[in-house]
Protein backbone atom coordinates (compact mmCIF):
# COMPACT_ATOMS: atom_id res chain seq x y z
CA UNK A 1 0.00 0.00 0.00
CA UNK A 2 1.36 3.89 -0.84
CA UNK A 3 -0.17 6.49 0.48
CA UNK A 4 1.13 10.06 1.77
CA UNK A 5 1.80 11.08 5.24
CA UNK A 6 2.50 14.73 6.81
CA UNK A 7 6.17 13.89 6.64
CA UNK A 8 5.19 13.75 2.62
CA UNK A 9 3.52 17.15 2.59
CA UNK A 10 4.41 21.09 2.66
CA UNK A 11 2.55 22.63 5.37
CA UNK A 12 4.47 25.82 5.98
CA UNK A 13 2.00 28.93 5.57
CA UNK A 14 -0.34 26.56 4.18
CA UNK A 15 -4.60 26.19 5.20
CA UNK A 16 -4.34 22.42 5.90
CA UNK A 17 -8.27 21.10 6.37
CA UNK A 18 -8.05 17.98 8.34
CA UNK A 19 -11.15 15.34 8.91
CA UNK A 20 -11.59 13.93 11.92
CA UNK A 21 -14.17 12.23 13.67
CA UNK A 22 -14.50 13.42 16.82
CA UNK A 23 -18.44 11.86 16.44
CA UNK A 24 -18.56 12.11 20.44
CA UNK A 25 -21.37 10.20 23.14
CA UNK A 26 -22.92 13.34 24.69
CA UNK A 27 -25.48 13.51 27.92
CA UNK A 28 -26.67 16.76 29.10
CA UNK A 29 -24.48 19.06 26.50
CA UNK A 30 -21.66 17.43 27.53
CA UNK A 31 -19.27 14.70 26.11
CA UNK A 32 -19.21 11.84 28.28
CA UNK A 33 -15.48 10.35 26.58
CA UNK A 34 -13.54 12.23 24.75
CA UNK A 35 -11.13 9.57 23.35
CA UNK A 36 -12.14 10.30 19.85
CA UNK A 37 -10.96 13.92 20.12
CA UNK A 38 -7.98 13.12 22.10
CA UNK A 39 -6.90 10.56 19.26
CA UNK A 40 -6.20 13.56 16.52
CA UNK A 41 -4.36 15.90 18.87
CA UNK A 42 -0.89 14.67 17.28
CA UNK A 43 -2.67 15.19 13.68
CA UNK A 44 -3.76 18.69 14.65
CA UNK A 45 0.19 19.32 16.84
CA UNK A 46 2.28 18.52 14.01
CA UNK A 47 0.25 20.37 11.26
CA UNK A 48 0.79 23.15 13.48
CA UNK A 49 4.61 22.27 14.44
CA UNK A 50 4.86 22.41 10.58
CA UNK A 51 3.70 26.09 10.81
CA UNK A 52 0.42 24.66 8.79
CA UNK A 53 -3.26 26.36 9.97
CA UNK A 54 -5.42 23.27 10.78
CA UNK A 55 -9.10 23.59 9.99
CA UNK A 56 -11.21 20.96 11.25
CA UNK A 57 -14.10 18.79 9.19
CA UNK A 58 -16.11 16.57 10.83
CA UNK A 59 -19.61 14.80 11.53
CA UNK A 60 -20.99 14.99 14.61
CA UNK A 61 -24.37 12.19 14.77
CA UNK A 62 -27.25 11.77 11.45
CA UNK A 63 -28.97 15.17 10.70
CA UNK A 64 -30.01 13.66 7.53
CA UNK A 65 -28.70 17.12 5.63
CA UNK A 66 -30.83 19.49 7.68
CA UNK A 67 -29.55 21.79 10.48
CA UNK A 68 -30.11 20.25 13.88
CA UNK A 69 -29.25 22.63 16.69
CA UNK A 70 -28.54 19.59 19.56
CA UNK A 71 -26.22 18.24 16.63
CA UNK A 72 -23.92 21.21 16.13
CA UNK A 73 -20.23 20.42 16.59
CA UNK A 74 -20.24 23.61 19.13
CA UNK A 75 -20.75 20.86 21.95
CA UNK A 76 -16.88 19.37 21.07
CA UNK A 77 -15.46 22.68 21.59
CA UNK A 78 -14.45 22.82 25.57
CA UNK A 79 -13.34 19.20 24.60
CA UNK A 80 -11.50 20.26 22.05
CA UNK A 81 -10.13 23.02 23.59
CA UNK A 82 -8.50 20.82 26.77
CA UNK A 83 -7.44 17.92 24.25
CA UNK A 84 -5.25 20.73 22.07
CA UNK A 85 -4.59 22.56 24.87
CA UNK A 86 -4.97 25.89 22.82
CA UNK A 87 -8.15 28.25 21.99
CA UNK A 88 -10.29 26.58 18.81
CA UNK A 89 -12.47 29.23 16.42
CA UNK A 90 -15.45 27.64 15.81
CA UNK A 91 -17.04 28.31 12.05
CA UNK A 92 -21.13 28.42 12.19
CA UNK A 93 -20.87 26.85 8.67
CA UNK A 94 -18.33 24.17 6.71
CA UNK A 95 -18.43 25.96 3.69
CA UNK A 96 -19.82 29.69 2.62
CA UNK A 97 -19.17 33.13 4.45
CA UNK A 98 -18.66 31.59 8.15
CA UNK A 99 -16.01 29.30 6.76
CA UNK A 100 -14.37 31.74 4.79
CA UNK A 101 -14.44 34.05 7.12
CA UNK A 102 -12.79 32.08 10.19
CA UNK A 103 -10.41 30.59 7.64
CA UNK A 104 -9.37 34.33 6.74
CA UNK A 105 -9.07 35.52 10.00
CA UNK A 106 -6.62 32.60 11.20
CA UNK A 107 -3.31 33.63 12.34
CA UNK A 108 -0.19 31.27 13.24
CA UNK A 109 -0.71 29.15 15.72
CA UNK A 110 -4.88 29.07 15.36
CA UNK A 111 -7.17 26.13 15.28
CA UNK A 112 -10.63 26.51 13.53
CA UNK A 113 -13.45 23.57 13.82
CA UNK A 114 -16.03 24.20 11.11
CA UNK A 115 -19.66 23.11 11.46
CA UNK A 116 -20.98 19.57 11.28
CA UNK A 117 -20.62 18.40 7.03
CA UNK A 118 -24.18 16.31 7.51
CA UNK A 119 -25.49 19.52 7.85
CA UNK A 120 -25.46 19.52 4.37
CA UNK A 121 -27.41 17.17 1.71
CA UNK A 122 -24.74 16.63 -0.41
CA UNK A 123 -22.25 15.41 2.19
CA UNK A 124 -23.47 11.91 2.07
CA UNK A 125 -24.53 12.24 -1.32
CA UNK A 126 -20.63 12.30 -2.16
CA UNK A 127 -21.97 15.55 -3.74
CA UNK A 128 -18.92 17.25 -6.26
CA UNK A 129 -20.55 20.94 -5.87
CA UNK A 130 -20.05 20.46 -1.96
CA UNK A 131 -16.74 19.12 -2.15
CA UNK A 132 -15.27 21.48 -4.27
CA UNK A 133 -16.73 24.27 -1.70
CA UNK A 134 -14.94 22.46 0.99
CA UNK A 135 -11.74 22.43 -1.06
CA UNK A 136 -11.69 26.15 -2.08
CA UNK A 137 -10.86 26.93 1.72
CA UNK A 138 -7.19 24.86 1.97
CA UNK A 139 -4.64 23.82 -0.39
CA UNK A 140 -3.64 21.01 1.57
CA UNK A 141 -6.07 17.82 2.65
CA UNK A 142 -5.58 15.44 5.64
CA UNK A 143 -7.74 12.51 5.98
CA UNK A 144 -7.21 11.46 9.96
CA UNK A 145 -10.80 9.86 10.30
CA UNK A 146 -10.42 6.12 9.46
CA UNK A 147 -13.73 5.33 11.08
CA UNK A 148 -15.17 7.15 8.39
CA UNK A 149 -13.22 6.72 5.46
CA UNK A 150 -15.72 3.21 4.96
CA UNK A 151 -17.98 5.87 3.50
CA UNK A 152 -17.85 7.81 -0.41
CA UNK A 153 -18.79 11.16 1.46
CA UNK A 154 -17.90 14.25 0.13
CA UNK A 155 -15.72 15.41 3.48
CA UNK A 156 -14.10 11.60 3.24
CA UNK A 157 -13.68 11.09 -0.50
CA UNK A 158 -14.54 13.65 -3.05
CA UNK A 159 -12.37 16.51 -1.52
CA UNK A 160 -9.25 13.90 -1.47
CA UNK A 161 -9.51 14.01 -5.34
CA UNK A 162 -9.36 17.55 -5.85
CA UNK A 163 -6.56 18.59 -3.70
CA UNK A 164 -3.14 17.12 -2.29
CA UNK A 165 -4.06 14.95 0.37
CA UNK A 166 -2.22 12.33 2.96
CA UNK A 167 -2.90 11.06 6.00
CA UNK A 168 -3.17 12.16 9.72
CA UNK A 169 -1.41 10.36 12.00
CA UNK A 170 -4.04 8.31 13.26
CA UNK A 171 -4.74 7.23 9.97
CA UNK A 172 -1.07 6.10 9.18
CA UNK A 173 -0.75 4.36 12.42
CA UNK A 174 -4.38 2.57 11.44
CA UNK A 175 -3.16 1.54 7.99
CA UNK A 176 0.12 0.24 9.17
CA UNK A 177 -1.45 -1.62 11.69
CA UNK A 178 -3.87 -3.04 9.50
CA UNK A 179 -1.25 -3.57 6.65
CA UNK A 180 1.08 -5.82 8.94
CA UNK A 181 -2.08 -7.79 9.71
CA UNK A 182 -3.56 -8.83 6.35
CA UNK A 183 -1.88 -7.10 3.79
CA UNK A 184 2.00 -8.46 4.32
CA UNK A 185 1.70 -10.14 7.97
CA UNK A 186 4.02 -12.26 9.41
CA UNK A 187 3.22 -15.82 8.96
CA UNK A 188 1.91 -18.05 10.37
CA UNK A 189 -1.65 -16.11 10.60
CA UNK A 190 -4.12 -16.47 13.23
CA UNK A 191 -7.75 -14.92 13.30
CA UNK A 192 -10.50 -14.64 16.59
CA UNK A 193 -13.87 -14.17 14.92
CA UNK A 194 -16.26 -14.15 17.92
CA UNK A 195 -19.86 -12.69 18.37
CA UNK A 196 -23.67 -13.69 17.57
CA UNK A 197 -24.55 -14.24 14.47
CA UNK A 198 -22.56 -15.84 11.30
CA UNK A 199 -24.79 -13.57 9.16
CA UNK A 200 -23.56 -10.36 9.57
CA UNK A 201 -20.04 -11.76 9.15
CA UNK A 202 -20.21 -14.07 6.53
CA UNK A 203 -17.75 -11.66 3.95
CA UNK A 204 -15.24 -11.47 7.07
CA UNK A 205 -15.37 -15.06 7.30
CA UNK A 206 -15.55 -15.85 3.69
CA UNK A 207 -12.75 -12.93 3.12
CA UNK A 208 -10.40 -14.73 6.23
CA UNK A 209 -10.44 -18.25 5.25
CA UNK A 210 -8.11 -17.28 2.02
CA UNK A 211 -6.19 -15.24 4.18
CA UNK A 212 -5.16 -16.31 7.31
CA UNK A 213 -3.80 -19.99 8.25
CA UNK A 214 -5.84 -20.42 11.53
CA UNK A 215 -9.44 -19.31 12.17
CA UNK A 216 -11.06 -19.42 15.42
CA UNK A 217 -14.83 -19.38 15.85
CA UNK A 218 -16.16 -18.54 19.10
CA UNK A 219 -19.46 -16.54 20.69
CA UNK A 220 -23.22 -18.12 19.16
CA UNK A 221 -21.19 -18.20 15.86
CA UNK A 222 -19.34 -21.28 17.03
CA UNK A 223 -22.91 -23.13 17.69
CA UNK A 224 -24.13 -22.24 14.36
CA UNK A 225 -20.88 -23.95 12.82
CA UNK A 226 -21.53 -26.83 15.65
CA UNK A 227 -25.02 -27.84 14.48
CA UNK A 228 -23.69 -27.29 10.76
CA UNK A 229 -21.75 -30.73 11.93
CA UNK A 230 -25.08 -32.48 13.61
CA UNK A 231 -23.98 -31.43 16.81
CA UNK A 232 -26.95 -30.95 19.30
CA UNK A 233 -26.52 -27.00 21.39
CA UNK A 234 -29.74 -27.21 23.65
CA UNK A 235 -31.08 -23.50 23.97
CA UNK A 236 -27.63 -21.74 23.20
CA UNK A 237 -27.76 -18.94 20.35
CA UNK A 238 -27.32 -20.61 17.13
CA UNK A 239 -28.96 -19.88 13.27
CA UNK A 240 -30.29 -22.98 12.39
CA UNK A 241 -30.70 -21.63 9.11
CA UNK A 242 -27.15 -20.74 8.04
CA UNK A 243 -25.76 -24.48 8.56
CA UNK A 244 -25.18 -25.18 4.81
CA UNK A 245 -23.57 -22.03 4.92
CA UNK A 246 -21.53 -22.65 7.85
CA UNK A 247 -20.33 -25.84 5.79
CA UNK A 248 -19.89 -23.51 3.05
CA UNK A 249 -17.22 -21.99 4.87
CA UNK A 250 -15.80 -24.89 6.12
CA UNK A 251 -15.22 -26.17 2.90
CA UNK A 252 -14.32 -23.33 1.37
CA UNK A 253 -11.10 -23.56 4.26
CA UNK A 254 -10.12 -26.54 3.87
CA UNK A 255 -9.91 -25.77 -0.01
CA UNK A 256 -7.49 -22.54 1.18
CA UNK A 257 -5.10 -24.93 3.61
CA UNK A 258 -6.57 -22.58 6.78
CA UNK A 259 -7.68 -24.69 10.15
CA UNK A 260 -10.79 -23.95 11.70
CA UNK A 261 -10.53 -23.88 15.50
CA UNK A 262 -14.34 -24.62 17.19
CA UNK A 263 -14.48 -25.32 20.51
CA UNK A 264 -13.74 -28.78 22.19
CA UNK A 265 -15.57 -28.40 24.97
CA UNK A 266 -17.91 -25.66 26.71
CA UNK A 267 -19.75 -24.02 29.34
CA UNK A 268 -23.44 -24.19 29.97
CA UNK A 269 -25.68 -22.76 31.93
CA UNK A 270 -29.63 -22.94 32.62
CA UNK A 271 -30.05 -19.34 32.57
CA UNK A 272 -27.78 -16.13 31.51
CA UNK A 273 -27.12 -14.63 34.63
CA UNK A 274 -24.12 -13.53 36.93
CA UNK A 275 -23.11 -15.76 39.01
CA UNK A 276 -25.62 -18.68 37.12
CA UNK A 277 -24.83 -22.16 38.27
CA UNK A 278 -22.75 -23.48 35.20
CA UNK A 279 -20.50 -26.41 34.20
CA UNK A 280 -17.94 -27.33 31.56
CA UNK A 281 -18.81 -30.14 28.90
CA UNK A 282 -17.66 -31.71 25.70
CA UNK A 283 -19.25 -29.60 23.21
CA UNK A 284 -20.94 -32.46 21.73
CA UNK A 285 -22.49 -32.96 25.08
CA UNK A 286 -25.02 -29.63 25.85
CA UNK A 287 -28.13 -30.96 27.85
CA UNK A 288 -31.52 -30.17 25.90
CA UNK A 289 -32.97 -27.80 28.97
CA UNK A 290 -29.33 -25.69 28.54
CA UNK A 291 -27.46 -23.11 26.92
CA UNK A 292 -23.77 -22.77 25.65
CA UNK A 293 -22.67 -19.49 27.05
CA UNK A 294 -18.33 -19.89 26.57
CA UNK A 295 -15.90 -21.80 25.60
CA UNK A 296 -14.32 -24.31 28.00
CA UNK A 297 -10.48 -24.55 29.97
CA UNK A 298 -9.77 -27.31 27.26
CA UNK A 299 -10.48 -24.83 24.28
CA UNK A 300 -8.76 -22.34 25.87
CA UNK A 301 -5.80 -24.11 26.06
CA UNK A 302 -5.55 -25.30 22.58
CA UNK A 303 -6.39 -21.46 21.51
CA UNK A 304 -3.14 -20.68 23.34
CA UNK A 305 -1.13 -23.24 21.83
CA UNK A 306 -2.70 -21.98 18.72
CA UNK A 307 -1.04 -18.27 19.35
CA UNK A 308 2.20 -19.42 20.76
CA UNK A 309 2.99 -21.03 16.84
CA UNK A 310 1.88 -17.90 15.02
CA UNK A 311 3.63 -14.57 14.13
CA UNK A 312 0.67 -12.49 13.67
CA UNK A 313 -3.27 -12.13 15.35
CA UNK A 314 -6.54 -10.58 14.09
CA UNK A 315 -9.11 -10.18 16.73
CA UNK A 316 -12.58 -9.67 16.50
CA UNK A 317 -15.64 -10.39 18.50
CA UNK A 318 -15.98 -12.13 22.00
CA UNK A 319 -15.63 -16.06 22.82
CA UNK A 320 -18.52 -15.93 25.00
CA UNK A 321 -21.01 -14.00 26.85
CA UNK A 322 -17.97 -11.77 28.55
CA UNK A 323 -20.62 -9.12 29.91
CA UNK A 324 -21.33 -11.51 32.22
CA UNK A 325 -19.62 -13.35 35.00
CA UNK A 326 -18.25 -16.31 34.76
CA UNK A 327 -18.83 -16.19 30.87
CA UNK A 328 -15.72 -14.41 30.28
CA UNK A 329 -13.88 -16.58 31.11
CA UNK A 330 -12.01 -18.07 27.88
CA UNK A 331 -11.99 -14.50 26.66
CA UNK A 332 -10.08 -12.66 29.48
CA UNK A 333 -7.51 -15.95 29.56
CA UNK A 334 -6.96 -16.33 25.80
CA UNK A 335 -6.74 -12.20 25.43
CA UNK A 336 -4.48 -12.21 27.90
CA UNK A 337 -2.33 -14.73 26.39
CA UNK A 338 -2.28 -12.99 23.44
CA UNK A 339 -0.91 -9.81 25.36
CA UNK A 340 1.77 -11.62 27.12
CA UNK A 341 2.93 -13.10 23.38
CA UNK A 342 2.83 -9.67 22.27
CA UNK A 343 4.79 -7.90 25.05
CA UNK A 344 7.52 -10.45 24.67
CA UNK A 345 7.61 -9.53 21.01
CA UNK A 346 6.55 -12.98 19.80
CA UNK A 347 2.94 -11.66 18.04
CA UNK A 348 2.12 -8.62 16.46
CA UNK A 349 -1.55 -8.51 17.46
CA UNK A 350 -4.55 -5.95 15.69
CA UNK A 351 -7.78 -5.89 17.21
CA UNK A 352 -11.06 -4.14 16.33
CA UNK A 353 -14.79 -4.00 16.57
CA UNK A 354 -17.11 -1.97 19.78
CA UNK A 355 -17.38 -5.32 21.45
CA UNK A 356 -13.89 -6.40 21.24
CA UNK A 357 -12.54 -3.36 22.88
CA UNK A 358 -14.77 -3.54 25.81
CA UNK A 359 -14.05 -7.47 25.91
CA UNK A 360 -10.21 -7.05 26.05
CA UNK A 361 -10.37 -3.87 28.55
CA UNK A 362 -12.23 -5.96 30.69
CA UNK A 363 -9.53 -9.08 30.41
CA UNK A 364 -6.88 -5.85 31.28
CA UNK A 365 -5.01 -7.03 27.85
CA UNK A 366 -5.72 -3.81 25.69
CA UNK A 367 -2.89 -2.30 26.61
CA UNK A 368 -0.75 -5.03 25.21
CA UNK A 369 -2.00 -5.39 21.87
CA UNK A 370 0.06 -4.06 18.77
CA UNK A 371 -2.78 -2.50 17.99
CA UNK A 372 -6.32 -1.58 18.86
CA UNK A 373 -8.73 -0.39 16.36
CA UNK A 374 -11.74 1.63 17.59
CA UNK A 375 -13.06 2.46 13.80
CA UNK A 376 -15.88 -0.12 14.01
CA UNK A 377 -17.29 0.03 10.41
CA UNK A 378 -14.54 0.87 8.47
CA UNK A 379 -12.22 -2.16 9.97
CA UNK A 380 -14.88 -4.55 9.44
CA UNK A 381 -14.67 -3.90 6.00
CA UNK A 382 -11.47 -3.70 5.83
CA UNK A 383 -10.99 -7.15 7.08
CA UNK A 384 -13.12 -8.34 4.26
CA UNK A 385 -11.51 -7.30 1.96
CA UNK A 386 -13.56 -4.44 0.56
CA UNK A 387 -12.00 -1.14 -0.61
CA UNK A 388 -12.37 1.80 1.60
CA UNK A 389 -12.80 5.08 -0.56
CA UNK A 390 -11.49 7.09 2.15
CA UNK A 391 -8.47 5.13 1.75
CA UNK A 392 -8.36 4.51 -1.50
CA UNK A 393 -8.73 8.80 -3.09
CA UNK A 394 -5.62 8.58 -0.55
CA UNK A 395 -3.73 6.67 -2.84
CA UNK A 396 -4.55 7.91 -5.79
Amino acid sequence: MRWKTLDDMELKDKTVLVRVDINVPVEAGHVTDATRIEKIVPTVRDILKAGGRPVLLAHFGRPKGEVVPEMSLRITLPSLEKALGCKVIFAEDCIGGPAKKAVAAMQPGDVVLLENTRFHKGEEKNDPMLAASMAALGQVYVNDAFSAAHRAHASTEGIAKLMPSCAGRLMEAELKALNAALGDPARPVAAVVGGAKVSTKLDLLGNLVTKVDHLIIGGGMANTFLVAQGIGVGKSLAEHDMADTARAILAKAADAGCTIHLPADVVVAREFAAGAASAVVAADACPEDAMILDAGPEAVAAIASVFETCRTLIWNGPLGAFEIEPFDAATNAAARTAAELTKAGKLVSVAGGGDTVAALNKAGAAGDFSYISTAGGAFLEWMEGKTLPGVAALMD
